[in-house]
């Protein structure tokens, strides 16, 4: 790949993932609290980097403990689903009244939702025999999340339909409300917070690695590139990233977050799989 379109698609990324953070970070806030949930979505990237910060062993440890809070909650809501009467014809018309265009329109969404697959591969200098572990954990992580978003959605259409979920911010729980299990949104709003969390984190972490990696191979700043001497990670990228989401959380809005993250990323995606075959 030639040196400006290793630019491009480093731009790509990084301004992609930081739309992406933006957007996680606002849904998380919008689950806790729907009325300050700039000022929650600003708290949590400002703590996520006081944790990066010291190490990516905390950051590892954080993320186990957010995963099993985030599949016991959504396991709790698969339950409840089942066990409630469910309707199959809010499962059809398979394309709905929206055609192809709307099937695009999904797409772009489930692009945003898997996207984050190869953030795995910025952690290779941090972790343990990368060869072998970085392809499987895409594998198995890919895996776990297709059975995972489709228990979910299943459950969730077929309880409510589409139309309730598709104008709500915090459709799980819409979801219950509708389905006469408003007593047990706790559950979901507990989950929906840490599995935000953990997307967060996981973003915020891959996002000032590849600004390190640029910054290294000088397309960035030479600053960003530095490593701290105890902690030993790219701590000014961390702060820079952190600094630059709070900006964002306090000012974008959720939806022009998520489709300009997708725009981007597909961007960055584009340009790098063109160079492999060219």
């Amino acid at each position: 790949m030639s040196g400006f379109w290793a630019w491009v698609a480093g731009w790509g990324f990084v301004v992609g993932k930081l739309a992406s953070c933006s957007a996680v970070a606002l849904t998380f806030g919008y689950y806790l609290s729907p009325d300050c949930a700039r000022y929650l979505a600003a708290g949590a990237v400002i703590a996520f980097v006081a944790l990066n910060y010291f190490g990516i062993e905390k950051t590892a440890g954080a993320t186990k403990i957010i995963v099993a809070v985030v599949l016991l909650s959504l396991s709790v809501f698969v339950a409840l689903m089942v066990v409630d009467e469910p309707d199959p014809g809010n499962l059809a018309p398979l394309l709905g009244s929206s055609g192809v265009y709307g099937i695009l329109q999904s797409a772009g969404i489930w692009f945003f939702a898997f996207a984050g697959y190869s953030r795995i591969a910025t952690l290779a200098e941090e972790v343990k025999d990368p060869e072998t572990s970085i392809p499987r954990a895409i594998v198995l992580g890919l895996g776990i999340t297709l059975v995972v978003y489709a228990a979910v959605a299943v459950s969730a259409l077929l309880l409510v339909g589409p139309a309730a979920l598709s104008l709500s911010n915090a459709p799980l729980v819409t979801a219950l409300a509708g389905a006469g299990f408003g007593q047990w949104q706790w559950v979901i709003r507990v989950g929906a917070t840490f599995a935000t969390l953990g997307v967060l984190l996981s973003l915020m972490t891959g996002i000032s690695r590849m600004l390190f990696a640029m910054a290294a191979d000088h397309r960035m700043p030479a600053y960003l590139a530095r490593v701290h001497p105890v902690h030993r990670v790219p701590h000014l990228a961390e702060v820079t990233v952190g600094v630059i989401l709070v900006a964002v959380v306090l000012l974008a809005d959720l939806r022009a977050a998520i489709g300009f993250s997708s725009f981007t990323v597909l961007l960055y995606y584009a340009v790098t799989n063109i160079s492999a075959y060219t």
